[in-house]
């Protein structure tokens, strides 16, 4: 059986200390202008000393993909030096750094893009957004060469890795999924068409790194396996997109979700078997699979290894305890799976992001 401590080496010859992944998680913590503070940077340093993988929170792309406020940005040059910031900590604690990069589409910000126009596959809003805009074909080609550029800058600040952002309703999944597209041209209809935008985005940025990283970079993409709506992504329609990136040759594939031992709501094969189980039997070993839903304790986190997924990400839990790797390694009931409403400042979690954290049933212990 895999130890969770062990060297994992990805496909590409990058070797991970341990096989423990920090997931990516937004903060809501960086200045107006799109840098990150010294509280995002602290957060990181905090949290790099065990974990073999952290994966950032998602930097937009483009100027208009902008999904929450006080979001560290990677679209222009300009913020290289930005984004060497979050490398240089995560590295001084050993951890492999990976930006992810994402778009949020009609989950953007008017208020906060420019002339207030968010964009997406088609006309259809978010719940309490605004209606977006249909991008025209030339657009998307544009949005995939964005992926294609912030990846530059992410090789070009140090990274070793980005995580393309296909999950959580943002644009790539806006696109892929029925119920948000409804275009006519090559990007819309059929599940192939559908599947063209993240396809292009990934081999772009393939391209980008076997042009510009000079060391084998990482690639991975994230992706959420259901969506609730009528028309919207089953399972049948994930194992479809997930066989089809896995065919892409990229490093790691990572499934949203909250709960790790979810069974799919919708799908017409197996239903007794989790959405791991099947996720682990459609790669079939060509890349490797990151775990991730509500693992707190040590026990958790050997609990889901042992269904065969090769990576496990622990997202909630490192706010409760950045020390979990340590701990699990030397005493793991020693391992805080409650947050310590007064331990913010030990924790380097920043202001907006621990007001942000208030919210019910998120984390547990958390008050408001």
């Amino acid at each position: 059986m895999a130890d969770l401590f062990e060297e994992y080496t990805l496909k590409n010859g990058v070797t991970l200390r341990n096989r423990v992944v920090m997931a990516p998680m937004t903060n809501y913590s960086g200045n107006d202008d799109g840098t990150v503070t010294d509280a995002e940077v602290a957060y990181y340093d905090r949290r790099s000393k065990g974990v073999g993988m952290i994966v950032t929170a998602c930097t937009h792309v483009l100027e208009n993909g902008k999904g929450f406020p006080r979001q560290f940005a990677g679209y222009d040059d300009k913020f290289i030096p930005s984004l060497k910031r979050v490398a240089d900590a995560i590295h001084a604690g050993g951890a492999k750094a990976v930006l992810q990069i994402f778009h949020g589409g009609r989950r953007s910000i008017p208020e906060e893009v420019p002339n207030g126009e968010i964009v997406s596959a088609s006309d259809v809003a978010f719940p309490d957004n605004a209606t977006p805009r249909p991008m025209t074909t030339e657009e998307v080609k544009e949005a995939i060469k964005a992926y294609g550029e912030t990846t530059r800058r992410a090789i070009e600040a140090g990274y070793d890795g980005v995580e393309i952002h296909g999950a959580n309703t943002y644009l790539l999944q806006q696109f892929f999924s029925a119920y948000t597209n409804k275009r006519t041209d090559e990007y819309g209809g059929v599940i192939e068409n559908r599947m063209r935008f993240p396809l292009e985005v990934l081999r772009e940025v393939k391209q980008v790194a076997k042009k510009h990283a000079k060391e084998a970079f990482i690639i991975g993409y994230r992706f959420s396996p259901e969506e609730p709506e009528e028309n919207g992504i089953t399972m049948d329609d994930t194992i479809q997109l997930v066989d089809a990136l896995a065919a892409e040759g990229l490093d790691y594939l990572h499934v949203s979700h909250m709960e790790f031992f979810t069974k799919p709501h919708r799908f017409t094969g197996d239903t007794e078997k989790t959405r791991v189980q099947l996720l682990i039997e459609t790669i079939n070993g060509r890349t490797a699979l990151i775990g991730v839903g509500s693992i707190y304790s040590f026990d958790d986190a050997v609990k889901a290894l042992e269904s065969g997924v090769d990576l496990v990400a622990l997202g909630r839990e490192l706010l409760i305890e950045p020390d979990w790797v340590q701990k699990a390694q030397e005493n793991p009931s020693s391992i805080r799976t409650e947050m310590d409403m007064s331990m913010q400042k030990e924790l380097a979690i920043p202001n907006p992001m621990w007001e942000a954290l208030k919210r019910p049933n998120w984390i547990p212990g958390m008050k408001a």
